[in-house]
């Protein structure tokens, strides 16, 4: 694995997830509790062995390249493991903001030369997946491949959110769609590529000439070459999530709050490791009651707490209740409060006696249809909901709200509130 280069493009903007991405790269949203998602691609990179890792970000990246840092809680703070950040900057003629997903890789070439890489592993910084690399690259290196494509095996009804594709008898791709609207099969991909070397950089040189290319992998690179190269599909078969909808989000987080969870962060083949400052054991009142719950350090529970996720520092008072929820670090559930099938970004207090997720699920919201639809009301970061104040399904409340909720009593269902002036340090 010494001969392997990862680049991890981290840098989408990824709207879908509503205000949870509003000012933060996707991969940097908490996941799991105290997790984030990015940690999922840097586990595997650390327990594949490969050494050297290049994280690709654009969008908003500060929280991003803070919680990195020097890549030391994965092992890359030495010298014989290296993580580097990697962002576009303006000043030479070659570089620009990227536009696409091969156009970044393109831009920073210089890093495949210095490597001086065999094999080239692209992977996406933004879904959930443990695994080890080596069986891929394994797979990848038998089947004298010129590229090979992780693929996963979806229902038919979820497949054209994702590049769609058919294989044959040996593993080769045959058939590629992006994101069709009547998918014909159920190979997905999982946004892992591996390259050898040299076929990368001549594909990425080649599709920088194509003035009509979107300069995507899964739109542009990979259909131009499956009918000339041998490009392959390696079927994946473990726990793969792609959370970049809201209600995948809720429902990836949801699971491991189950009696046997599909996935454990503590497996000794394929651990999950995260960086952030230590905080001391949860703490549970004498009449708390948690069932199905995922409680994460630094949580004081003395109120109800069912199937839900926990971030550090929250703080459920006694007589508040927490149901199907996703509670980001340091909120506040005041006494008498009621959270229901909610997203709380992070520092959200909710004031006595208000209620967070109630009445029609069916009405989605007026604003953004698309992607507030599912009955998942969704409170944006450091937003104090009044007490007493009712919110009903599918609402976004955007970050730092606060005065243009005083003289509102209810917050009918499909509903979106934002602040007048963005405060500055919602960006930190």
């Amino acid at each position: 694995m010494q001969d392997v280069l990862a680049m991890v493009l981290a840098g989408g903007q990824g709207d879908r997830l509503s205000i949870l991405s509003e000012q933060r790269a996707k991969p940097a949203v908490v996941f799991g509790g105290q997790y984030r998602i990015i940690d999922f691609v840097l586990s595997n990179c650390a327990t594949s062995g490969i050494s050297n890792v290049s994280v690709l970000t654009q969008y908003r990246p500060r929280s991003l390249v803070n919680h990195i840092a020097a890549g030391r809680d994965w092992g890359y703070d030495s010298l014989r493991n290296q993580l580097q950040i990697l962002q576009p900057y303006l000043g030479r003629a070659d570089m620009d903001w990227y536009q696409g997903t091969a156009d970044a890789v393109y831009q920073n070439l210089y890093v495949v030369e210095e490597a001086q890489a065999s094999e080239v592993l692209v992977l996406a910084g933004d879904h959930i997946y443990l695994t080890n690399y080596r069986n891929m690259i394994a797979y990848h290196r038998a089947k004298g491949a010129d590229v090979t494509v992780g693929v996963y095996d979806v229902p038919v009804e979820d497949a054209h959110r994702y590049g769609v594709l058919d294989l044959d008898g040996e593993g080769r791709i045959v058939n590629w769609e992006e994101k069709p609207a009547n998918p014909k099969w159920t190979w997905v991909s999982m946004g892992i590529y591996c390259f050898n070397r040299d076929t990368l950089v001549e594909q990425l040189q080649a599709d920088a000439d194509d003035a009509e290319s979107n300069h995507d992998f899964g739109r542009n690179i990979i259909p131009k070459m499956f009918r000339d190269a041998r490009v392959f599909g390696y079927p994946y078969s473990g726990y793969w999530r792609d959370v970049g909808t809201v209600a995948s989000y809720w429902e990836s987080n949801m699971e491991l709050a189950l009696p046997n969870p599909p996935l454990r962060f503590d497996s000794d083949v394929a651990p999950l490791w995260t960086s952030g400052p230590k905080q001391p054991a949860a703490r549970f009142g004498s009449r708390a009651i948690v069932h199905d719950s995922v409680v994460s350090p630094g949580c004081q529970v003395d109120g109800n707490v069912i199937r839900s996720i926990l971030s550090p520092g929250v703080i459920i008072e006694a007589g508040a209740e927490v149901r199907d929820s996703i509670i980001h670090h340091g909120c506040v559930i005041r006494t008498g409060a009621v959270v229901d099938r909610s997203i709380l970004d992070k520092e959200v207090v909710v004031g006595r006696n208000a209620v967070v997720g109630e009445g029609d699920e069916s009405v989605a919201n007026f604003e953004r249809p698309d992607i507030v639809n599912s009955g998942i009301s969704i409170i944006g970061k450091r937003v104090s909901v009044p007490s007493g104040l009712h919110v009903g399904r599918n609402v976004v409340i955007g970050p730092g709200v606060s005065d243009e909720l005083s003289e509102i009593a209810r917050l009918e269902s499909g509903s979106s509130v934002h602040p007048r002036v963005m405060p500055l340090h919602l960006f930190v």
